[in-house]
């Protein structure tokens, strides 16, 4: 069963913030990594990407530059800024109280992260 579109907008920002935590990179290597990382669950379209990295700009959580490819070809890259860390660590945090609230509805006890 696909994820449903609300669960992959609601993940995007963290997803994105966690790739550009281990290292500048621009779109089309961003759309392989979340493809790739996801065993080809995850296949977004530049159309998703690219508004979702503009917001991520001008909230100042992440950085853009041009730069130029190993081919010469210029690209825009994307780097993840301090900002960007604190609210992937905060992103982080809401996500596991979201799993440990369903582990607990599930039996398991619930102890929450923050």
């Amino acid at each position: 069963m696909p994820l449903s579109k609300d669960l992959v907008a609601a993940s995007a920002t963290p997803v994105v913030l966690s790739i550009l935590r281990r290292g500048d990179s621009y779109g089309y290597a961003i759309l392989q990594q979340v493809r790739e990382a996801s065993g080809g669950e995850l296949d977004w379209a530049e159309g998703m990407l690219y508004p979702l990295l503009h917001r991520l700009e001008e909230r100042g959580l992440v950085a853009a530059y041009w730069g130029r490819s190993e081919t010469g070809r210029r690209r825009k890259y994307y780097r993840i800024r301090k900002a960007g860390l604190a609210a992937l660590d905060e992103q982080r945090r809401r996500w596991a109280d979201i799993h440990h609230l369903l582990e607990a509805l599930n039996g398991s006890p619930y102890v929450p992260t923050g």
